[in-house]
């Protein structure tokens, strides 16, 4: 029977049917209801194992909601991390960033790796050749730079990622468009040099349009962390 695997972040939730570690289908939600969502899919096919990971708490009564609506919930949640014992991963370590190093360890095992995930946050993780964590870095992401300007600079403009950016900024706007994508740049270049030979995964909504700038060779799995749930799913069930 099908898994179904859930990322809730801190802005949409993201959803998968999977068979065994291998994905299907997406789904994508930004809303209030999300336990009606996950419900709503669960009960087109109701799933062996529900794996949610959630940066937010989840209600104990959605807790109980989302366990009926399945053979076995598997819950990495703030409140609920009893799963991370088995990963030797800390424990302050958010869900989506576990799900992430354990979808990287099973990938690339025997490599180190540097994640990159490009999301509300701009989280970067290290894994070791014998897949032990080493250690992480949290800055805002991208569009939380654009939108800090603006909220704490009455003179600066609300802007969003721009196609194009120019080397040095000529006007306002292109000073703030390539002072936010190139101070990411800078960090992303940093941090390839600190380990030159590890495998480099970009994921999150803004990996794509930062993996086009960047030369060094990188490997872009934009579904990392359902990846990681569906891998933690198949051997929850196994």
């Amino acid at each position: 029977m099908a898994n179904l695997v859930v990322d809730i972040g801190n802005t949409a939730l993201k959803a998968a049917w999977a068979e065994g570690v291998t994905l299907g289908k997406t789904f994508r939600y930004q809303g209030e209801r999300m336990t009606d969502f996950i419900l709503s899919l669960a009960g087109r096919n109701r799933p062996d194992v529900l794996a949610v990971a959630s940066s937010r708490e989840i209600a104990p009564s959605d807790i109980q909601r989302l366990k009926a609506s399945c053979g076995h919930l598997m819950l990495v949640s703030p409140s609920c991390k009893d799963v991370y014992g088995e990963g030797d991963i800390p424990h302050y370590l958010s869900p989506d960033r576990f799900a992430s190093i354990y979808a990287a360890r099973y990938l690339f095992k025997g490599k180190g790796c540097t994640i990159f995930d490009f999301g509300t946050t701009l989280t970067v993780d290290f894994v070791d050749a014998d897949g032990k964590y080493s250690g992480g870095n949290i800055s805002p992401g991208c569009r939380t730079r654009f939108k800090s300007l603006n909220r704490y600079s009455k003179s600066l403009p609300l802007l969003d990622t721009p196609d194009h950016i120019e080397e040095r900024g000529t006007s306002l706007v292109s000073s703030v468009e390539s002072g936010v994508v190139s101070g990411i740049m800078f960090e992303i270049q940093g941090y390839l040099a600190l380990y030159p030979g590890n495998i480099v995964i970009f994921t999150g909504g803004d990996a794509i349009y930062f993996a086009k700038r960047v030369k060094n060779a990188i490997f872009v799995v934009c579904n990392l962390v359902l990846m990681g749930l569906a891998i933690l799913a198949d051997e929850y069930a196994g």
